[in-house]
């Protein structure tokens, strides 16, 4: 069975943040939210509890880095944190900076968009990515 998550992460090219042999951590090219992140598992694991202990744990530090980039370089007013993976059973999680004038807040971004993001906003957004990749890569480094 092809994986969504394997094939994006041996894609040339692929938005790789960061990765060692057990987690990578993707950059998701989402033009509504600049800053969204995936943190994936390397094995084809289907839920948490699945992982060893010392997995899981490894698992939450690197999203907990990205979370820390994301707030400490995008400003965001939240951090949404999901793990789904119901069309894609491999274990990852989804880390997005959200804003009150982004196109769902404060619903999530699954929802029906409540507006239009300003494009200004977006654009200033995008501008902060190399320096937010830079934080990532220098947070989980430091794990």
């Amino acid at each position: 069975m092809a994986c969504d998550l394997c094939n994006l992460l041996a894609a040339p090219g692929a938005a790789l943040i960061w990765g060692d042999d057990r987690v990578s951590v993707v950059a998701v090219d989402e033009a509504e939210y600049p800053g969204f992140t995936r943190v994936v598992w390397s094995g084809h694991v289907k839920e948490m509890t699945d992982l060893p202990v010392a997995d899981r744990v490894r698992v939450m530090d690197v999203v907990w880095a990205v979370e820390s980039a994301q707030r400490e370089v995008m400003a965001p007013e939240k951090i949404n944190l999901a793990s789904f993976g119901n069309m894609t059973p491999h274990v990852h999680w989804h880390v997005i900076p959200r804003y009150r004038d982004d196109a769902h807040f404060p619903n999530p971004t699954w929802a029906v968009a409540q507006r239009a993001s300003p494009p200004e906003a977006l654009a200033s957004r995008r501008a902060l990515l190399p320096a937010l990749h830079a934080a990532i890569v220098e947070k989980v480094k430091a794990l």
